[in-house]
């Protein structure tokens, strides 16, 4: 089983900076990416569906040998892993938003988020925003249209920065001093919103923290790759490929697939 490979999906390309953060931390361990951009975002999608669709992608992932699923989405965790644990054997990683280092770290007592509206809406979500917020001023931010934009690659286009400005600048004036990235797509967005933020403000996202939860349960399940010959990173998509492969280099090769 070691050297079977750890499964990735996300609702498009947003969950590179998840598998960038994994392949980094386990440069041995063979993946396979699954990028569905084809149903992307998931944020606006009930529950149901949510779940549907994260079926649809274990299962995909799980019929190619994937020995762990890393669900590199907020929405997906936060709508589906618990379905997802109760189904398969396989052991899931989940991403959350990084609500608890925020609100241990803030010095104004404010911190924004800006997450999907299917995990800001999610049972999940909220119970760790209770748990961990008391005493914090919790601005929640719905980015209602940056994925589609980024799935179209208009990154620095002057239409992201109007959405961002449109959304961050309440958090501004209300004296935020950390912003929770809520959506594996938007540490993409970073060079973007440095360049809004005042420099006091702490961009936080869940990528790194992922990664070292990754390497931690293949170790405890004796499943970390020993073969250190050849590794494989293959890259599904079933949309236009080329977003996928600017984001990751020319040197990783993308596989269009129906799915």
């Amino acid at each position: 089983m070691s050297n079977k490979p750890i499964g990735i999906f996300d609702s498009g390309v947003g969950g590179t900076s998840i598998w960038k953060e994994i392949h980094a931390l386990l440069p041995f361990e063979n993946t396979i990416y699954l990028a569905d951009s084809k149903n992307a975002p998931y944020g606006p999608k009930g529950k149901e569906r949510i779940i549907e669709l994260s079926i649809k992608n274990t299962e995909f992932l799980l019929e190619r040998g994937c020995k762990i699923i890393v669900v590199a989405c907020n929405t997906a965790t936060t709508n589906a892993i618990k379905v997802l644990r109760e189904s398969y054997d396989v052991p899931f990683i989940g991403i959350e938003p990084a609500i608890k280092p925020a609100a241990l770290l803030s010095k104004t007592k404010v911190v924004g988020i800006l997450a999907t509206k299917g995990t800001l809406s999610s049972d999940l979500f909220n119970k760790t925003s209770d748990l961990f917020a008391s005493g914090i001023e919790i601005i929640e931010q719905d980015g209602e249209g940056i994925v589609p934009l980024i799935e179209e690659g208009k990154l620095e286009s002057e239409e992201m920065t109007d959405l961002l400005k449109l959304y961050l600048n309440p958090m501004i004036n209300a004296d935020i001093d950390y912003l929770v990235l809520g959506c594996s797509h938007y540490p993409y967005l970073i060079p973007e919103l440095l360049k809004i933020l005042p420099n006091d403000v702490k961009i936080i996202d869940s990528g790194e923290a992922v990664a070292i939860q990754t390497k931690e349960i293949l170790k405890r399940n004796n499943l970390l790759n020993m073969q250190k010959t050849h590794v494989s990173n293959e890259f599904i998509t079933n949309a236009n490929p080329s977003i996928l492969s600017n984001i990751l280099g020319n040197e990783c090769n993308v596989t269009v697939k129906d799915f």
